[in-house]
C-alpha cells in the first residue's frame, strides 16, 4: 500500500468521525406581549408630547427537542413576526397624530420602542385615563418536518390589546375674552386691560397674571405683572397694564403673550401655558406745518407766524413750539407755547427773527419741533418739521429809507425846517 491510499483512508475515517449536527425541535411556546409608557405618563392640559411605548415579549419556549434527525427551525414559536402597532385615544381627552407603525419581529426576550404623537385636549378634565394600545402580529404554530430535507411552517395571527394609563394633572387654562386698550399709539406709552378667565381645573392662590413681549414685536411691557390673589376655577379678574409701543411700528395689531404665576393645590409654583393675545395699536401722533411761508427783507426784523396742526391719532397736553434759527437768521425768542393740541386742531405761534442784512434773496428752511406731553404725562417730542421763510427784496420806497445818504438828507431836512420855523417865530 503506497502512501497516497494510506492518506486516503485517514481522511475517510476522520470525517466518518465527524458528529452528525442536531436541529432543535419546540412543543410549546408563544409570544407574550406587554407595554409601558417610557418615562412620564402625566400630562397637562393642552400639552402635546411624544408618548415613548415600550414593547416587551416575554414568550418561553417552555420544551424543547434536539435529534440529529431534525431540521433547524428558521423561526421560533415565541417570536412576534411582522409585527404592527396602533394607538387609540379611547374615551380619553386626547387626539392621536400617528398613524399604525411597522416594528418588524420581536423575538422572545426582547422589546422594541415606538413613538406616538398624542395632543391633551386644553379643556381636558384632569383624572387618569386609558388609552388602547393594538398590537397585531403573525407567529410559527407548527412546523412539520418532512424526510431529512423537507420541512413545512404554518403561521398563525393575533391581535392584543393592552391598555395604557395616562394622568391628566390639574391646570389653570387662561382664556382672554376681552381686550381694551387706552392710549396706545405709535411711540408712546399706554394702558391695557385685559379680562380672564381661569376655565381650568386648578383651584390657584397667590396668582400673578404676567405679559411678556412676543418675540421682536413692538409692545414692551413697562409694568408686566399684576397681583390677583385667588383666582379659582371659573373665576375672572380685570388686570390693567402699561405697555410701550415702540416708534417704528405702525397701526396694526401686535402679538402679546399672557400667563399666569401661582400656588397650586400641592404648595408649589406653577406656571399655566402661555396665551397669546393681539393688541390693537392706534396711528403715531405727528404734526404738519400748513401756513404759507412768510417773508422777510434782509436786514430788518420780523414776526413771522406758523400754523401747526395735530395731524395724528391722539391728544397732545401742553405742547411748545420750536424753531431753530440759523445764518442767515437769529432769533431771541424761538419758543411758543401752543398748549393742548386735539387731533386735527390746529394752532398759531409767532416767532421774531432778524435777517442778516447780507443775506441772499431766495427760499429757506428752518428746522420746528414740537415738544408736548403724552396721555400718561411722558415727555415726547415730534419729528422735525421744516419752516419755509423767504428772503425777498425790499420795496422801492423801504430801500431808498434804508440807504444812509437819503436817511442823512431826510434828517438834515427835518432841522433846516426845524430851524426855519423857529427864526421865524422869533423875528415876530
Amino acid at each position: 500500500m503506497n502512501v497516497r491510499n494510506v492518506f486516503a483512508i485517514v481522511l475517510i475515517g476522520s470525517l466518518l468521525a465527524v458528529p452528525a449536527i442536531a436541529g432543535d425541535k419546540y412543543l410549546y411556546g408563544a409570544p407574550d406581549l406587554t407595554a409601558t409608557i417610557s418615562g412620564t405618563n402625566e400630562f397637562s392640559p393642552g400639552d402635546e408630547v411624544a408618548l415613548s411605548v415600550k414593547i416587551e415579549n416575554r414568550g418561553l419556549n417552555e420544551v424543547k427537542i434536539s435529534q440529529s434527525s431534525l431540521i433547524a427551525r428558521d423561526d421560533l414559536p415565541n417570536t412576534a413576526k411582522l409585527a404592527s402597532v396602533s394607538l387609540a385615544s379611547g374615551s380619553a381627552p386626547v387626539v392621536v397624530k400617528t398613524d399604525m407603525q411597522m416594528v418588524g419581529d420581536i423575538a422572545g426576550g426582547s422589546s422594541t420602542v415606538v413613538a406616538f404623537t398624542v395632543r391633551f385636549d386644553k379643556g381636558a378634565a384632569p383624572g387618569t385615563y386609558t388609552l388602547p394600545l393594538t398590537v397585531r402580529y403573525t407567529y410559527l404554530t407548527n412546523a412539520e418536518q418532512y424526510g431529512t430535507d423537507t420541512i413545512t411552517y404554518r403561521y398563525g395571527t393575533e391581535t392584543v390589546e393592552i391598555p395604557l394609563q395616562v394622568r391628566v394633572t390639574r391646570q389653570v387654562s387662561l382664556a382672554v375674552t376681552d381686550i381694551a386698550t387706552q392710549y396706545m399709539n405709535v411711540g408712546t406709552e399706554g394702558y391695557l386691560t385685559l379680562t380672564i378667565a381661569n376655565t381650568g381645573f386648578e383651584d390657584a392662590t397667590n396668582a400673578v397674571v404676567r405679559i411678556a413681549r412676543n418675540g421682536n414685536a413692538p409692545l414692551v411691557p413697562t409694568d408686566s405683572s399684576v397681583y390677583i390673589g385667588d383666582f379659582p376655577p371659573g373665576s375672572v379678574t380685570r388686570p390693567v397694564f402699561k405697555v410701550a409701543v415702540s416708534s417704528e411700528a405702525e397701526e396694526e395689531v401686535y402679538p402679546l403673550n399672557v400667563y399666569v404665576e401661582y400656588t397650586d393645590e400641592d404648595g408649589d409654583t406653577t406656571t399655566s401655558d402661555s396665551v397669546t393675545i393681539g393688541v390693537p395699536v392706534g396711528g403715531k401722533i405727528d404734526f404738519e406745518v400748513i401756513s404759507a411761508p412768510s417773508q422777510v427783507n434782509p436786514g430788518g426784523k420780523a414776526v413771522i407766524e406758523i400754523v401747526y396742526r395735530n395731524s395724528g391719532a391722539a391728544p397732545v397736553y401742553n405742547a411748545q413750539a420750536r424753531v431753530s434759527a440759523v445764518d442767515p437768521f437769529s432769533s431771541s425768542d424761538d419758543t411758543a407755547f401752543l398748549g393742548d393740541i386735539a387731533p386735527g386742531e390746529t394752532v398759531k405761534a409767532r416767532f421774531e427773527v432778524t435777517v442778516d442784512a447780507a443775506a441772499t434773496t431766495k427760499m429757506y428752511g428752518l428746522d420746528s419741533e414740537i415738544r408736548y406731553r403724552d396721555a400718561l404725562d411722558n415727555s415726547q417730542i415730534s419729528d422735525t418739521m421744516k419752516v419755509e421763510i423767504e428772503v425777498v427784496p425790499k420795496s422801492g420806497a423801504m430801500t431808498a429809507l434804508s440807504n444812509p445818504l437819503v436817511i442823512s438828507v431826510i434828517v438834515v431836512g427835518i432841522l433846516g425846517a426845524g430851524y426855519y420855523l423857529v427864526s421865524k417865530r422869533k423875528t415876530k
